[in-house]
């Protein structure tokens, strides 16, 4: 696909699907807003590419931090088009919900859903204002189903697609589109630090009994924020979508059409998965 002149921001660029997101998005021409914490990542991997590649190591939960990035950012490029939230942390997991810890739980809220927020609102006004702009959300598939162990995770990815519903219903008009991605198990550094019992609980819920790849899943979120995709909003798309949702929630495999899974013709608008499920069946 071709991001040529495009400017994107995304969080969590400096490891696991962010990185290889950022790193497609460059080869296909976009210039790039890269925000996370670290640093040192981020230097190693764009930091000689200073003509198309803005870093801001910030911290994506303080509000004001993400504000001054991305309106350096939209002075510097002069439009921002795309937004990909790929930030976020499981907190500790593998533990039921009376043994959760309050400031563990808020930390993951933080980083998972007020961060997304954040930079949401601050680059929507420049997507408004050029009327047109493409957001993707990076939830989970445990925020669609709840994965017993992980109530923090789950709870904070059920937010951004609650978010996501919202927005997607309220810029509809304006040549925005606003979608989430909710994948099953993606071997990023985030999984490798799960405990090994919590992963395999995910795992075997999945039909191939495997995690997913970043070019898998990256291929999916590279249609979701080009300019092909003109007619999906306020929608959680499902990576991979055969058989995954059946093994959570046992329920028939006829659930979603195969074609979501390339997008190469999904036509569905801000509805809820549960009224799709309706309607198909």
């Amino acid at each position: 696909m071709d991001f040529k002149e495009q400017v994107a921001v995304i969080t969590g660029a400096a490891s696991g699907i962010g990185l290889a997101v950022a790193k497609q998005l460059l080869e296909s021409g976009a210039r790039l807003v890269l925000l996370d914490i670290n640093d040192t990542s981020l230097q190693k991997e764009f930091g000689n590419r200073p003509q198309q590649v803005l870093l801001f190591p910030i911290d994506i939960t303080n509000q004001s931090e993400v504000d001054k990035a991305i309106n350096t950012a939209a002075t510097h490029w002069g439009r921002i088009h795309i937004l990909v939230n790929c930030a976020g942390i499981t907190g500790v997991t593998n533990i039921k919900s009376h043994e959760v810890n309050t400031e563990d739980l808020q930390r993951v809220f933080n980083i998972n859903f007020m961060a997304s927020f954040y930079t949401a609102h601050a680059v929507l006004p420049y997507m408004i204002k050029q009327a047109y702009g493409r957001i993707l959300h990076v939830a989970s598939i445990a925020g669609k189903e709840g994965n017993a162990g992980m109530l923090a995770y789950s709870a904070s990815k059920a937010a951004v697609i609650g978010m996501t519903k919202v927005q997607g219903k309220e810029y509809a008009e304006m040549g925005i589109t606003v979608n989430a991605l909710a994948p099953a198990v993606i071997r990023t550094p985030l999984v490798d630090a799960m405990p090994a019992e919590q992963v395999k609980y995910m795992t075997n819920k999945i039909p191939m009994k495997r995690c997913g790849t970043l070019e898998e899943a990256v291929h999916l979120i590279l249609y979701i924020v080009s300019p092909a995709n003109t007619f999906t909003t306020g929608f959680t798309f499902i990576c991979p979508v055969e058989g995954l949702r059946i093994s959570y929630s046992m329920q028939p495999k006829s659930f979603v059409p195969s074609h979501l899974c390339s997008c190469a013709s999904s036509q569905i608008w801000t509805k809820d998965i549960e009224q799709e499920q309706k309607e198909m069946l």
